[in-house]
């Protein structure tokens, strides 16, 4: 059985999204990459920080994780960027199999 997820991940400008989305969708890593305009609030090195970022949310197979993982952190300029998947429970059938068709066997 196939199982679904979406990998999240953040970025702080847009040339690096375009690359993400641009090298994600060419190795078929991902059906679908939706992006939108956050405010992030977070702790890091003993600072409160908040930064404008942009979340990138990537329809994918879970099977496609290892390599989406890997390629982000190879391209992201982040110390600890955010990824993280989140596994489909249920959805609708005709939208499965097409991240199926259009992501890595």
């Amino acid at each position: 059985m196939i199982h679904y997820s979406m990998v999240l991940t953040t970025v702080g400008n847009a040339q690096l999204a375009d690359k993400l989305i641009q090298l994600l969708l060419e190795e078929q890593l991902a059906a679908c990459i939706q992006t939108m305009p956050i405010s992030s609030h977070y702790i890091w090195q003993g600072k409160v920080c908040h930064d404008q970022e942009t979340l990138l949310i990537i329809k994918t197979k879970q099977s496609c994780y290892a390599e989406i993982e890997t390629l982000i952190v190879n391209h992201h300029d982040y110390d600890v960027p955010q990824i993280v998947m989140v596994p489909f429970i249920d959805g609708l059938n005709p939208y499965f199999v097409w991240i199926n068709e259009v992501t890595k066997s």
